[in-house]
């Protein structure tokens, strides 16, 4: 019970027991003010609540693990009652999240704003709120309450990494034939010619034509003979491993943001397994690239190839929701999609698995004229089962990059190491199944 409760009652019980022993005015004034104070506070918390509303605000609802996520919280008392003081809990379910304050005499018709700084550590969606908000008198009898409903979600993408360099079939195919497919960029390959729609892009005007015609017309162009990048995670449940950890404490300076926090990837095959697949579909996209996505966990995930920024936010928007829950290996995602990719495209497999149903799906790639990449996390290091030595010594032994991943490693500089020399690309030209 609170203290000013508590208090109100002793002095009620006081005057009660006055006035039953002693005809003295004093103690039923004590009866009176008890009684006033216990209806006009409990009016007075009542009123103000319905009063009282917090506005939620964000510049941007897309960011990355590792980020600092800026959120502006205003507070309006559109009473003219003062409030005592009102108490702001932010309920989301986003880890080491900020914004709960407490404020303290906010005038009638008063507005208060400031800023909170929550470091995410976790991708996916969160809602931002509910906000609970609690309001009081000054003298601690009652205490109001109300739950704001949340209006906007935040999706934490996942953490991406620089790479300067990773292995990939040369971009240009030699002697290759046009795709007949329509491209929104400006390629060397016109299509032909249509009536302009708004939104095109002035540069893809035919000036000529469109004095002709007397109306404005823009050309169209196919893609080029590139081949496409294609990056397949394996969401197989049963060859995902984490190990159990605690994130640490956050110093001061870093609570308070003055030094921006370091965040370390958790344990986990499948967190490493996302971030890598995230910074490889960001640095193709950066090559101009066409880069596409596909993984089978409890729904199938396919992400056609496509170039450009766009095509980047798809990616990591689906990488964001990603979990191991899938049954499907990684020799049935490969032979369920592998067969609609163009000739010579590069094929990157991010696994942790120790099965040799890996080089199966890496044979099924070769014959298909297709080249693949393989980014092998070691699962004994993530708390799992050991046998990716033998995998590795197989898939080198078909001449096939590998970029071998421990936990704890640095994802940027383990990736960048797996470029190869130049003169290793001749060998993707034609790719043969090793016998």
């Amino acid at each position: 019970m609170p203290a000013g409760r508590i208090l109100l009652a002793v002095l009620f019980l006081i005057g009660v027991l006055g006035v039953l022993i002693s005809d003295s005015s004093l103690y039923s004034r004590f009866i009176y003010i008890s009684v006033s104070l216990f209806i006009l506070t409990w009016i007075w918390t009542r009123w103000l609540v319905n009063k009282i509303w917090v506005e939620r605000t964000a510049r941007e609802l897309r960011a990355n693990v590792g980020d600092i996520f800026e959120e502006r919280y205003k507070l309006t008392n559109n009473s003219r009652i003062p409030a005592a003081w009102i108490e702001i809990i932010n309920q989301s379910k986003i880890p080491y999240v900020a914004g709960s304050r407490l404020l303290t005499l906010v005038m009638g018709k008063q507005k208060r704003t400031y800023n909170a700084y929550s470091w995410l550590t976790q991708r996916g969606g969160f809602q931002l709120g509910p906000t609970a908000v609690n309001i009081g008198d000054p003298f601690g009898i009652f205490t109001t309450s109300k739950t704001i409903p949340a209006q906007d979600t935040l999706v934490v993408l996942p953490m991406i990494h620089e790479i300067q360099f990773f292995p990939s079939s040369p971009g240009l195919l030699p002697g290759g034939h046009v795709i007949q497919r329509k491209s929104q960029d400006i390629t060397p390959h016109a299509a032909g010619i249509r009536e302009y729609v708004h939104g095109d892009a002035m540069k893809r005007i035919h000036w000529r034509t469109s004095i002709k015609r007397n109306k404005l017309m823009v050309k169209e162009f196919e893609q080029d003979p590139q081949a496409e990048v294609w990056i397949y995670l394996d969401s197989h449940k049963k060859v995902h491993y984490q190990k159990p950890y605690e994130y640490d404490e956050l110093p001061l300076h870093n609570i308070l943001f003055i030094k921006r926090p370091k965040l370390k990837l958790p344990p986990s095959t499948l967190e490493y397994s996302v971030s890598i697949a995230a910074s490889l579909a960001h640095y193709f996209i950066r090559q101009r690239r066409a880069v596409g996505y596909a993984s089978i966990g409890q729904t199938y995930n396919i992400l056609p190839a496509d170039r450009g920024e766009r095509q980047e936010a798809k990616i990591l928007e689906t990488l964001a929701f990603v979990q191991a829950d899938g049954a499907v290996s990684i020799a049935g995602l490969v032979s369920t999609q592998a067969m609609q990719l163009p000739r010579r495209s590069t094929v990157i497999l991010i696994t942790p698995t120790v099965r040799e149903e890996l080089l199966q799906a890496v044979d099924d790639l070769l014959l298909r004229s297709l080249h693949p990449v393989v980014v092998l996390l070691k699962a004994h290091t993530f708390g799992g089962t050991t046998g990716t030595e033998t995998l590795i010594n197989s898939l080198r032994e078909r001449h096939i990059h590998v970029c071998v991943v421990n936990c704890d490693d640095d994802l940027s500089t383990v990736l960048s190491a797996t470029a190869p020399k130049i003169q290793d690309f001749h060998s993707w030209q034609t790719p043969e199944l090793s016998q």
